[in-house]
């Protein structure tokens, strides 16, 4: 069971004890460096975080055990992240953590433990005996589903679209049949020392950062103009890599409201418009680095997507794919469609597979 020092781990192992299972807590230690948090430096508070998770793992009585995963999440997760807003995009670390270190290294640390299945809190749900005669009309074998968190407003399926199919027949998410309302009272009600803990916010294992100075940290300042879509320039910026498609705040030009629509790397300009101008609004997307769970028989296919956490998923239809590559049309324009964020599929409750968007 990976255990965050958060009440969503938390309550986690206390479920999986009650169903009978045999559970060690293990704490990830994915990050130690000092960040800027809004002009202050900040220590990494992961010290603290593995000293709430051993007080719930010495309260449940159970084996507790740290996995040390800052080199690998430091190099595939955080030098790609900067990497990625180099070349102009926006990036989703989450997903890359959830890829690379909770469903593969952290997997891999279980087994030589001789762990039947890994665990983490996450707001999601994992069907393990879905007959595939029920949803889709056929005789074939049962598979493992992806489905989302039964709490609306925590769900997080959107993160887990990239994690390896393989991992999925060995993963339980405990509380992703819970609100979190209930999650909370079950903690108190057990004792749980983390039952009033506010949830951690920001980059995975970085925790809560001034996002603008962490990237300075490592790209360097390369000002131009932000220039409005009918070609008057209206301010300037200290690089087009620290903002964003649909971004308002930071933006050093008077006169607006404005919103970054559109920008271009070559130029070095920020294109900036009203937060109504058709530039920031897209019906059709491409996107790479495909996963499926259950990549779609038959093409056309009509489903929902997200283009965004916690957006409402929205009616569109995979038109194809090609490769690693797939083509979608929405039935409704969306707003703020960016570069390296990804767009994650559904059929009805079932997370079917993601991809990074390409434009």
């Amino acid at each position: 069971m990976g255990l965050s020092g958060g009440v969503d781990s938390a309550v986690s192992a206390a479920l999986l004890l009650e169903q009978g299972y045999e559970v060690i807590g293990a704490f990830m230690k994915n990050w130690s460096a000092t960040t800027v948090c809004y002009g202050e430096e900040q220590v990494c508070g992961w010290r603290a975080e593995r000293r709430d998770a051993m007080r719930v793992a010495a309260h449940l009585g159970i084996p507790f055990v740290t996995f040390d995963f800052e080199e690998a999440y430091r190099r595939q997760v955080i030098d790609t992240m900067f990497v990625e807003f180099q070349k102009g995009r926006t990036p989703n670390p989450d997903i890359l953590c959830n890829k690379i270190v909770k469903f593969d290294l952290f997997l891999k640390e279980a087994d030589k433990l001789g762990c039947d299945f890994i665990a983490t809190g996450h707001y999601a749900r994992v069907d393990h005996d879905c007959d595939r005669t029920v949803t889709h009309g056929r005789g074939n074998p049962a598979r493992t589903r992806i489905l989302v968190g039964l709490d609306d407003n925590k769900d997080q399926s959107y993160f887990l679209w990239a994690i390896p199919p393989f991992s999925l027949d060995r993963v339980l998410f405990p509380v992703g049949e819970m609100k979190k309302p209930q999650v909370r009272k079950k903690a108190k009600a057990l004792g749980l020392p983390v039952h009033d803990k506010k949830d951690s916010v920001g980059i995975c294992f970085v925790g809560e950062v001034d996002f603008m100075s962490f990237l300075r940290e490592r790209i360097p300042e390369d000002p131009g103009e932000i220039m409005t879509t009918e070609g008057k320039i209206v301010g300037t910026h200290p690089g087009v890599a620290f903002f964003t498609i649909g971004q308002r705040k930071g933006l050093n030009a008077p006169g607006g409201p404005y919103y970054v629509v559109a920008k271009d790397q070559t130029k070095k300009q920020l294109i900036v418009s009203s937060q109504f101008h058709p530039t920031l609004y897209h019906k059709t997307l491409a996107a790479d680095q495909l996963n499926w769970f259950h990549k779609p028989d038959m093409l056309p296919h009509a489903c929902v997507a997200r283009v965004r956490y916690r957006q409402t998923p929205e009616a569109c239809v995979i038109e194809k794919i090609e490769g690693d590559n797939v083509f979608v049309t929405f039935k409704k324009d969306q707003r703020a469609v960016t570069p390296g964020q990804s767009i994650v599929f559904y059929d009805g409750e079932e997370m079917i597979g993601g991809g990074v968007i390409e434009a």
